[in-house]
């Protein structure tokens, strides 16, 4: 029986508990992947930690196989794309609590990505303690 994967649903879950505990949410992806479409200026290290609160994104949507939002990085409205696969973590910034995606957790890659005009980074991800 194939069932459909549970990152998705984790994330979306830990994204409604640390909004209703009036906390701000972060995801934490590896820029790496095929497809994740973030500012590269922003990528530290293979990884980018984005803010998705309300107030900080606009028509962000939570996805199967996609996170997409719009946000300003440097002023500058940008759409962002990550696939589910990329996503490593999601936690809240005020105290760290929330879940950390082990690798066989991930999904396989959306079949068909969105287009991009940013060059990839040639880093290896690394992982590293958030708190």
């Amino acid at each position: 029986m194939d069932l459909s994967p549970t990152k998705p649903y984790l994330i979306r879950a830990f994204y409604e508990w640390i909004l209703d505990n009036d906390l701000t949410p972060h995801v934490m992806v590896d820029a790496e992947i095929e497809g994740v479409q973030v500012p590269a200026e922003f990528i530290s290290d293979g990884q980018i930690v984005l803010n998705v609160s309300s107030s900080a994104v606009k028509s962000l949507e939570l996805g199967n196989e996609w996170i997409y939002f719009n946000a300003r990085f440097g002023g500058r409205p940008q759409d962002i794309y990550v696939p589910i696969v990329a996503v490593k973590a999601i936690y809240a910034q005020e105290n760290g609590k929330g879940m950390v995606f082990a690798d066989e957790d991930n999904v396989p890659p959306p079949s068909s990505p969105p287009p991009t005009d940013e060059p990839k980074p040639t880093k290896k991800p690394t992982l590293r303690v958030v708190k």
